[in-house]
């Protein structure tokens, strides 16, 4: 995988099952030039990254992945690469979310407690999920402590039978303020899995269209649910505007079939697109 690169890697600090450290590991094995670790709206896991990055020669991107809200779409997510991790303010936003997202993750638990209790089942506890977490408390934790329980075969089994008929809406970014947040942080917005937000291409340029004018610089064009042309379609749509695009696994460690650098098999994402990534940056 010389020269290749993955762009979209999540770790136990949100929620992926893997430490940064083991992604990095991972990451090395395979081969790969560069990583971007883009946990979900926490920065917490990036200085362990590229502390294990710079000990093996891997070139480590801070990311990290918004859930944002945009007009009537909800679950939007924006990729915020190459900014200020570091940032007070940054930081004081992102404790506050996740004060609320560990709330979400007890509600949760709460309900699933309800469901086992008619199955006649014992109760989990908050606890037992948190202490697989690195940082923010996620549903694929209480997965794992449903699966250590018995109660489900594997994680698609816990999310099919629990979290999914359990789950409690969370909180979102206003897009806008997601992106004026990476803007002034220095770094480079990218809108991820765009084809998640509609399958229409002429209501999802205008969708585009639209975060390109608050600040988008690129999208992601190589993801695990384009097609081949949705992602030929997004490479021209980019490159007719003058955007980046960018590609990654959208690695947690629990979908099947999901493998670091090759997506579902066939996923090679150049160096050049970290490059791109950092011409745009260095640009603004």
């Amino acid at each position: 995988m010389k020269n290749l690169v993955d762009l979209h890697l999540h770790s136990t600090y949100s929620d992926g099952v893997r430490t940064p450290a083991e992604l990095v590991a991972m990451a090395s094995a395979l081969g790969l030039r560069a990583i971007a670790l883009a946990d979900h709206d926490t920065v917490d896991g990036i200085d362990e990254a590229l502390a294990a990055g710079a000990a093996c020669g891997l070139e480590v991107l801070p990311a990290i992945e918004f859930s944002v809200a945009f007009g009537t779409y909800r679950d939007v997510h924006l990729l915020g690469y190459l900014l200020d991790h570091r940032d007070p303010g940054l930081l004081e936003t992102l404790s506050e979310f996740r004060e609320r997202r560990e709330t979400r993750g007890e509600a949760i638990v709460e309900r699933i407690n309800e469901k086992l209790a008619g199955e006649g089942k014992s109760a989990i506890s908050s606890a037992e999920a948190t202490a697989l977490a690195g940082g923010a408390l996620g549903r694929p934790h209480i997965a794992q402590v449903l699966m250590g329980k018995g109660y489900a075969r594997d994680m698609q089994d816990a999310f099919v039978r629990y979290l999914i008929p359990c789950d409690v809406p969370k909180r979102y970014f206003p897009a806008e303020e997601a992106l004026a947040t990476v803007k002034r942080l220095g770094g480079v917005a990218v809108l991820a899995h765009p084809t998640t937000i509609t399958a229409d291409r002429d209501t999802l340029t205008g969708v585009i269209d639209a975060f390109c004018a608050m600040g988008l610089g690129g999208v992601e064009a190589f993801n695990n649910v384009c097609s081949d042309q949705e992602s030929a379609f997004l490479v021209n749509f980019a490159e007719k505007r003058g955007m980046v695009w960018t590609g990654g696994s959208d690695y947690h460690g629990i979908e099947e079939g999901i493998c670091m650098g090759t997506g579902r098999g066939s996923m090679a994402i150049p160096y050049s697109c970290v490059e791109g990534v950092q011409r745009l940056r260095q640009g603004r």
